[in-house]
């Protein structure tokens, strides 16, 4: 097992790095932790710590001090019954000169396959001079089980498929400089892209029909890697059943209770406990995400009917039906992943006549940001409706902004409280920054 560790550790330092677009999150490592680089699978985890082993060696780190091993490679197969120790082993058999005289840089990528690797990186970062960086299938890489194991010893950052500015960086179109007309128009064309092709790496570029075959490829791994096999259900149908009718009713209210209504209905014994475990297990994997209504009671946030969101919009028109879900839909599912890459704060709202908000977000300032979603208000009646809602939101939650989302439209509404911002929703997705803050959803600290 040594020497086949030292082939892999040689093998990789003397090839090139495949480092792809470089993202736009800014993981930063923290003294004497782990860097755990979580996100939906095939989101670019691993092509992102290429880029940061990459940014060593421009910085003079040399080759030989980067360790990186994939635990998906068939050799390190027989690692799972092995004491990982052997990896430090087959390293300083390599370069005994370094031991304990210089800082080694560890990349693990999908270490979670192995039985007690917690135990193994918490010791690295107790006995040595290092760095350590790893990323994994995210229901794998969040279990309670680490925050105890690790004691404190990590550091979780999220990652997300391509965001529209990422997009844009694959496109080869500056979106940080004044956008001039021919820019804008540029800009725009590539948006009415991202809406087709959403923003999983692999996917950019591909024509629609090995687009849809690689979005449901990644959607079958999801479900049995992440999910059936991750969490050893016995009944793997009905976990797949309500995957697709909640990918169906993207942007759409559910209750636990007619969840397991309907499952019941297909002949499924599912208890709402399972319901309820099955839904908390899809966010954990960054599958799909649950919305509650924005309430200063927990309970009542929790009783209400919740909204459901897909990690990707794209996604969600190469596995549904197509029956239910509308280019509507899709643009709020636009909306939310773009506010979900900033924040994990995200409610919608209701006023008290009862006219529904899609979201009221909170940023990192602690500022509350209130955003509607709407296609078109060319129609008299759309536009009151929209702009009634949401004013009422605003004098509710004392806020003297909002913004309206739509497809392409844009204007300023002046109310005697405040402004409204309609705004296209390629604009609205080059207004943020990427979240450069660890995840506090995600056990924060592990």
């Amino acid at each position: 097992m040594i020497e086949t560790i030292k082939e892999i550790i040689l093998d990789f330092q003397q090839s090139k790095l495949k480092t792809g677009i470089p993202r736009r999150t800014a993981i930063r490592p923290v003294l004497g932790k782990a860097t755990v680089c979580i996100g939906v699978r095939r989101c670019g985890k691993s092509t992102y710590m290429l880029q940061l082993m990459q940014k060593l060696l421009d910085s003079g780190i040399r080759s030989e001090n980067i360790l990186c091993l994939n635990f998906f490679d068939d050799r390190l197969h027989a690692l799972r019954h092995d004491s990982l120790g052997v990896i430090l082993e087959a390293y300083f058999s390599i370069y005994p000169e370094k031991k304990n005289k210089e800082k080694i840089y560890f990349f693990f990528d999908e270490i979670q396959v192995i039985p007690g690797w917690e135990p193994f990186v918490d010791r690295l970062l107790r006995t040595e001079e290092c760095e350590v960086h790893i990323t994994g299938s995210s229901a794998q890489m969040l279990s309670k089980e680490i925050a105890t194991q690790m004691r404190g010893r990590a550091l979780s950052w999220e990652m997300f498929p391509f965001s529209f500015k990422e997009f844009l960086d694959f496109k080869g179109i500056d979106s940080d400089e004044t956008l001039s007309t021919k820019k804008r128009l540029m800009v725009q064309k590539a948006f009415e892209e991202y809406r087709e092709t959403g923003g999983f790496p692999e996917v950019a570029g591909l024509e629609r029909m090995l687009r849809i075959k690689t979005h449901q490829e990644y959607w079958s791994a999801m479900l049995f890697r992440d999910l059936i096999e991750r969490h050893g259900i016995a009944h793997p149908k009905a976990l797949t059943d309500l995957a697709h009718w909640l990918v169906d009713n993207t942007a759409s209210l559910y209750s636990v209770n007619s969840l397991t209504g309907y499952l019941k209905s297909l002949g499924h014994k599912a208890p709402k406990s399972a319901v309820s475990d099955y839904l908390t297990w899809f966010e954990d994997a960054y599958i799909l995400f649950t919305v509650r209504i924005f309430d200063a009671s927990l309970a009542r946030s929790n009783t209400n009917p919740k909204k459901i969101y897909c990690i990707d919009h794209a996604l969600v028109t190469s596995v549904s039906s197509g029956i239910l879900v509308n280019s509507g839909h899709l643009l709020e599912n636009l909306v939310f992943t773009a506010l979900r890459r900033i924040s994990p704060d995200i409610f919608y709202y209701k006023t008290k006549t009862g006219k529904e908000l899609d979201f009221i977000a909170k940023l990192r300032d602690g500022s509350r940001m209130l955003i509607q979603v709407c296609e078109s208000m060319a129609d008299p009646q759309t536009k009151k409706r929209e702009v009634t809602a949401l004013a009422e939101a605003m004098a509710e939650l004392k806020l003297s902004t909002g913004t309206i989302v739509t497809r392409g439209e844009s204007e300023k509404i002046s109310l005697g409280g405040g402004t409204i911002e309609v705004v296209p929703a390629w604009r609205f997705m080059l207004s943020f920054t990427e979240n450069f803050q660890p995840t506090s959803r995600c056990h924060g600290v592990l």
